[in-house]
């Protein structure tokens, strides 16, 4: 079931307090919904001060990790634990301070002017799996819905990411080479990669990674990117659904491969990939484990966006990657302008 998620933060003395509030299914009101509060540290935020936006995808997925794993066990039947299989495209509407209030819907606000804006939303999609056996996935319990239409709309938005899954599988043979002596503003130039050995506390108690680690550590990766291409400032601006193909265990050596593949005047697409090698069991080789498309924008350091450094694509694929990138741009655009085709 998808997990729409609310959430709030805000800043008290110098310290941002954080306060998030998720709900599973159509009703606010369902016995199920839970609300987190923390205050935000420091290591929350890049070096200009905002918050970076794998601390919020981190914090929306332990929420709802918590909300589906009890919704799934809710009923009598095989005890079991929910992992993060996708989170569908999360915009991030406004930047975030160290100083503000972070509210997924998500609002920010300044709890000493009590200014709210919408920084942005997201859909989470969750599997239940066995305690005994967490290879084995269960049945979820159904939702009880208010309304015809709430259950028919839902219905649609999973049949369409099930599709849109499928549809990502063909790149998982896909590797990011490195490339010697890069040219400034190539795809070569600015493309970043990070080796993270899984340990405990990156894992659930049953031995693979919390979905909310390895996002986080997606962002960190494609921000250097970001940060390398246009040596600004940089900030999220949205993600495009993110697959988990398969899950991460403790022990493994997990490689976050990122590249630019398009820009246009006001923001960047990275492609991120993600990697895992069992080094602990030779029996399982390494596979593909989750990938993903972020979108940033450049700042000032007043907060006001910059104009981009136009990517140079060298390769065919480099070529044929920009222009699939392009038509994503478009899609949304035309989607933000209520048609249903893209307009150039």
């Amino acid at each position: 079931h998808p997990l729409n998620a609310l959430a709030y933060a805000g800043r008290c003395s110098g310290r941002e307090i954080a306060t998030w509030k998720i709900m599973s299914g159509p009703a606010a009101e369902t016995p199920s919904a839970i609300q987190i509060c923390r205050i935000m540290r420091p290591d929350d935020a890049n070096v200009a001060g905002n918050v970076q936006g794998g601390t919020i995808l981190k914090m929306i997925e332990e929420a709802g990790a918590i909300i589906s794993t009890r919704h799934c066990n809710s009923q009598n039947g095989e005890r079991c634990v929910a992992a993060l299989a996708r989170v569908e495209r999360t915009d991030f509407l406004s930047p975030m301070c160290i100083g503000e209030v972070v509210q997924v819907n998500v609002m920010s606000e300044n709890i000493l002017t009590g200014t709210k804006k919408l920084t942005n939303k997201a859909t989470l999609w969750y599997v239940p799996l066995s305690l005994k056996n967490v290879d084995k996935v269960l049945e979820v319990p159904p939702v009880v819905y208010s309304q015809q239409e709430q259950e028919e709309e839902g219905r649609k938005r999973y049949e369409a990411q099930k599709l849109e899954r499928m549809e990502t599988k063909w790149r998982n043979g896909d590797i990011v080479q490195p490339v010697q002596n890069p040219e400034p503003n190539t795809v070569s130039y600015s493309q970043s990669s990070l080796i993270h050995l899984v340990g405990p506390s990156d894992c659930t108690l049953h031995g693979f990674v919390h979905g909310g680690v390895t996002m986080k550590l997606m962002d960190e990766v494609a921000g250097i990117v970001a940060a390398r291409h246009c040596k600004t400032n940089i900030v999220t601006a949205s993600v495009d659904a993110i697959n988990f193909h398969d899950k991460i265990r403790k022990g493994c050596v997990i490689t976050i491969s990122r590249r630019m593949t398009f820009t246009n005047n006001k923001s960047m697409e990275i492609e991120v990939l993600v990697d895992a090698d069992p080094v602990v069991d030779n029996s399982q080789k390494r596979y593909r484990a989750a990938s993903a498309f972020f979108t940033y924008v450049s700042l000032r350091q007043e907060g006001k966006s910059l104009p981009v450094l136009q990517l140079v694509p060298e390769t065919e694929d480099e070529k044929k990657r920009f222009e699939e990138g392009k038509r994503r741009y478009l899609q949304m655009k035309a989607k933000r302008q209520g048609h249903t085709e893209p307009q150039p």
